[in-house]
């Protein structure tokens, strides 16, 4: 109809003979023709899918400005009816971009929206808050999951490794969940620690033990497990790494070794079935070239027992691994919910060690009051089972497992008339110690929050929540009275640790965002509260009337009752620590100029009562040098300066340190168990009420770039900090009522450095892309203004008693080696030392200087690969394990050795000195990570939505001149309380691994 009328009205002018006023009057009606033509009502049919190129359900479409929406079907398919065709329709998906489009009286409408990694690359969390990255004024990195480490990952932080530059992950040990050591930017605190504060889902972490380690008899001072196990890495979307202090000046107090933000995932769309399963199978890397039963015998005739026994093959062994994940979650705009369940079974490479965790996750929000309320809940539950070895970090002259496995003699047979074959208590029979060794460690753990957002008036909002991390850990160790073991032999042990954490955070802030015109303005103000609580247990019971290691660990009673009085000992203890906190912070969007303000003021009960509360403020400035004239913009498709300062603290100290306190004194009984000593009262600590934070006061200046329209991007950062007021133990001089004080040293510990992170999209195209991700950090480490030495880096072996290898003193980087120069050996084997024979600084450091990672990205149609490598460089490792077991000395000893040993002009009973003859170049290059997938083709209508099929290859390959079974160790081996770093002794060796597994979406 509207065609006929806009042609008769067209006819009558082409025919002339009209006037002016109905020429007026016909040129109207053709305008309201055309325009009723134009906003007529139609009918909009499309697809939605991702990135991918998979279909999208549950996405809504909205027609702009109106209540008029649907959502797509399983297929991704969708139809509205009754829109205008010069209306909008609005794209949305929770976790995916929302995309508005005009109709433009188009009646088939597919549309793409961005995936949650590409979301990521724009928008991160910072603390209380997210921001848009191209807005970022501190420094702060992102990774999702596309950029995290596959295979058997146990903990959040294998995930992120050789990832960020400037971040360096340390596996202290091999052990499944075994100890990790965490560095952003360098090392600057001694009895602070130098981990960084975890956030999950807003709630931060003590960062305390949450399961037991301890002593055992004959066999030293074991590790706890990684309190970080208990979050199944399947359930993270995203970390987000904090590094400078105007980043991380938001949690002030505990902001000072950088902030670790990790968000577990939320759902999407229509509910949607997730499964998957993986199988790993995992060897260790490198065995230890030890002389076979021929060589030894040759060598040491002596101590040929006649037997062939290699020590490694009985104990090494290849460890499976299963994970099974399963999930179930949607959401819309309104809300959004995801129900997860984990299982993990890791066997070790070494006999009978495991882990086992059952992790459940939910998390979930729901709007409300026309979607001005908003009601979040985030809960994490898991029960993780260890199953332990006796491997420790200073054992002495009778060894541990590892020590055992060394230095046992290869003449010697497993067996003995069915018995386990003895050479008496200075050398345990390994196999023995496996077998005759119950460590077992159950850990309950659950971590949540309970959140509400009110939006008072518009651009105003107010959030409350309520966090909860709590843990209940049992660690029972026992050892037959069957083992041949000093202090176990004839009597058996039993060690039981327990521990319980109850922490509990309150939170309320206000957030307010406002558009000023030229000016974007968004605050934030809020206080906190949290609590922690912490209960201990320690038994040790002996004198066992049984050698059945379950009796022992599950039935108390089986104790010899004669000699009850005897063979129990228990103490117990407990803490509570509170932090309360307010906290701002202010950020100014001028177009091209954005300023950062923050200040946090945090209140401990661990500090004296004239420095209770410390103040922390920061400021950044960012300058986007892309919207001025002078940058070419045929050069640069982004450019930005960025300038930030702060200062932060550090309380991660013991319980109430700088009161004067009495305490009952711990019960133990001696090595035979004849005898308890302890109790009664003592002085811990004199008074010292002036004790305040450590403080750590940052520079940070970086540079963001891009070109090629964004095809190669990344930043440059130079940082500068300095941590004073550090807290120490000071012996006191003796003789006094207390042992020690707890003091602030008037010192200065400096890390300086630069970092450098590169994006590049090599290849982009719909049949092939290569996508290249670099990063790499220099930082120097030094101590400045320090008063005294102090000592530390216990080195453990026969002979060594009291021996020791690192020293933090003034102009040297912490935990310098402190050495005799070793020259080699004169004509009569003695060791030579050119410089002297006495301990000295050698220049040698346990940090790097420079770390590295290189991330390899390719697609080929329905394929996908990943290859990771990362390094490490200009530190230094010493091996204690050499020194104690690798000499000539040894060998006579009965010991094996390695046949490099044979080829020194060492002497027969040279002593195992601390020198530098052990001090090795840590140096390595180590082809991490390596990640093959197939997506599987499906029809249309298929049950199954999506199926990728991989293979990943973990440790693959690792280049080194070190000597040991790896390069990137460093066991605990504290003095006084001070720890060390870059020492190996007796670690449990790393693993290479290799996973099958596929990923199911219904």
């Amino acid at each position: 109809m509207i065609n006929q009328l806009y042609q008769k009205s067209l006819s009558t002018l082409q025919k002339g003979g009209m006037s002016i006023t109905k020429l007026v009057a016909t040129t109207l009606t053709l305008c309201v023709i055309s325009l009723t033509a134009f906003a007529q009502n139609i009918n909009v049919s499309g697809k939605v899918i991702d990135a991918t190129g998979e279909e999208m359900p549950g996405v809504s479409i909205q027609l702009k400005g109106s209540t008029t929406g649907t959502s797509t079907s399983v297929d991704g398919n969708y139809t509205i009816n009754n829109v205008p065709s010069n209306g909008t329709l609005v794209y949305s998906f929770v976790g995916m971009q929302a995309q508005e489009v005009a109709v433009q009286g188009r009646s088939v409408i597919n549309v793409t929206l961005a995936n949650d990694d590409q979301l990521l690359e724009e928008v991160v969390v910072i603390g209380y808050g997210t921001v848009k990255k191209k807005d970022l004024t501190g420094a702060v990195n992102a990774i999702g999951t596309k950029d995290f480490q596959k295979g058997v990952v146990t903990s959040p932080e294998q995930l992120m490794q050789g990832r960020v530059a400037g971040v360096q992950i340390t596996q202290s040990s091999g052990e499944p969940g075994g100890g990790i050591n965490v560095r952003i930017r360098g090392t600057s605190s001694v009895y602070g620690g130098n981990n960084p504060l975890f956030v999950i889902d807003g709630v931060p972490l003590s960062g305390d033990n949450t399961s037991g380690g301890g002593d055992s008899q004959g066999l030293g001072r074991q590790a706890a497990k990684n309190p970080l196990n208990f979050l199944n890495p399947a359930d993270i979307q995203s970390i987000d790494i904090l590094k400078d202090a105007s980043a991380t000046a938001i949690y002030g107090a505990r902001g000072a070794q950088g902030v670790v933000l990790i968000t577990t995932k939320k759902g999407k769309g229509k509910g949607t079935l997730d499964y998957g399963y993986s199988l790993g199978f995992s060897n260790i890397t490198k065995k230890y070239d030890l002389l076979s039963s021929e060589e030894f015998a040759a060598a040491n005739p002596a101590q040929d027992l006649g037997g062939s026994t290699d020590w490694q093959d009985e104990l090494f062994r290849t460890g499976v691994a299963h994970q099974h994940n399963l999930s179930y979650g949607g959401g819309d705009a309104t809300g959004n919910y995801r129900f997860s369940l984990g299982y993990l079974d890791q066997n070790g490479i070494i006999e009978t060690s495991s882990i086992k965790r059952y992790s459940v996750g939910f998390t979930g929000g729901k709007k409300f009051i026309n979607n001005k309320l908003n009601i979040t809940s985030n809960i994490n539950l898991a029960n993780t089972q260890d199953k332990g070895v006796g491997i420790s970090e200073n054992s002495g002259y009778t060894g541990d497992l590892l020590g055992g496995i060394l230095k046992s003699n290869p003449t010697m047979p497993v067996y003995t008339n069915g018995d386990y074959t003895q050479l008496g208590i200075t050398l345990a029979n390994p196999v023995a110690i496996i077998n005759l060794n119950k460590d077992r460690t159950n850990t309950l753990r659950a971590l949540g929050n309970l959140a509400a957002e009110l939006e008072i008036v518009e651009g105003l909002k107010f959030k409350t929540v309520l966090g909860f991390d709590k843990s209940f850990s049992s660690r029972k160790n026992a050892f037959s009275r069957d083992l041949v073991l000093d202090g176990v032999v004839d009597i058996g042990r039993l060690y039981i640790t327990d521990i319980e954490t109850d922490n509990n955070l309150w939170e309320n802030y206000f957030t307010y965002d406002k558009d000023l015109g030229n000016v974007t303005l968004n605050a934030l103000l809020g206080y906190s509260y949290q609590s922690f609580d912490g209960y201990y247990k320690g038994s040790n019971l002996a004198n066992f009337s049984t050698s059945d290691l379950d009796l022992m660990v599950n039935n108390l009673a089986s104790a010899d009752a004669s000699q009850a009085v005897n063979n129990f000992v228990s103490n117990s203890s407990s803490e509570k620590d509170e932090l309360q906190s307010y906290f701002g912070r202010l950020n100014l969007n001028m177009g091209k100029f954005l300023v950062t303000g923050t200040l946090r003021i945090d209140g401990s009960t661990k500090f004296g009562g004239n420095n209770k509360y410390g103040y922390f403020p920061s400021g950044a400035f960012k300058w986007k040098l892309i919207d001025e004239d002078f940058v070419p913009k045929n050069v640069f498709s982004d450019l930005a300066l960025r300038v930030g300062y702060g200062v932060v603290g550090n309380q991660n100290i013991p319980h109430n340190l700088f009161q004067k306190r009495v305490r009952y004194g711990n019960w133990s009984a001696d090595q035979g168990a004849t005898t308890i000593t302890g109790g009664g009262q003592y002085f811990v600590a004199f008074q010292n009420p002036d004790l305040k934070w450590e403080s750590t006061a940052a520079l940070n200046v970086g540079l963001d770039f891009a070109f090629a329209n964004n095809r190669v991007s990344g930043n440059i950062e130079f940082y500068d900090k300095h941590t004073k007021d550090l807290l120490f133990q000071v012996n006191s001089a003796q003789p006094a009522p207390n042992p020690f004080s707890w003091e602030n040293l008037d010192t200065d510990v400096q890390n300086r450095g630069v970092e450098l992170g590169l994006n590049v999209i090599a290849v982009d195209n719909q049949k092939f892309t290569w996508e290249v991700l670099a990063n790499g950090a220099y930082n120097k480490n030094l101590i400045k203004n320090l008063k005294g030495v102090y000592d530390t880096g216990e080195i453990n072996g026969q002979g060594l008693t009291g021996a020791f290898a690192q020293r933090l003193a003034e102009g040297q980087p912490m935990f310098a080696y402190f050495l005799r120069e070793f020259g080699g050996f004169d004509e009569n084997g003695n060791s030579i030392y050119p410089q002297g024979d006495f301990q000295q600084f050698v220049g040698s450091s346990p940090l790097p200087t420079l770390t590295a990672g290189l991330t390899n990205n390719f697609t080929f149609g329905n394929f996908d690969a990943s290859v990771f490598f990362n390094g490490v460089f200009g530190n230094y490792i010493y091996s204690n394990t050499r020194n104690a077991f690798f000499t000539k000395g040894a060998l006579n000893n009965g010991g094996n050795v390695t046949k490099d040993v044979l080829d020194t002009n060492e002497g027969p009973w040279n002593a195992p000195d601390v020198s530098t003859r052990f001090l090795e170049k840590g140096d390595f290059v180590r082809l991490q990570n390596l990640n093959l997938g197939y997506r599987v083709p499906l029809s249309a209508g298929n049950a199954i939505s999506s199926l990728r099929l991989f293979v990943t290859g973990q440790n693959l390959m690792t280049f080194t001149k070190y000597s040991g079974q790896d390069p990137e160790v460093s066991t605990n081996k504290s003095l006084n309380g001070i720890p060390s770093f870059g020492i190996d002794y007796t670690a449990y060796p790393r693993a290479r691994t290799w996973t099958l597994g596929a990923n199911i979406s219904f």
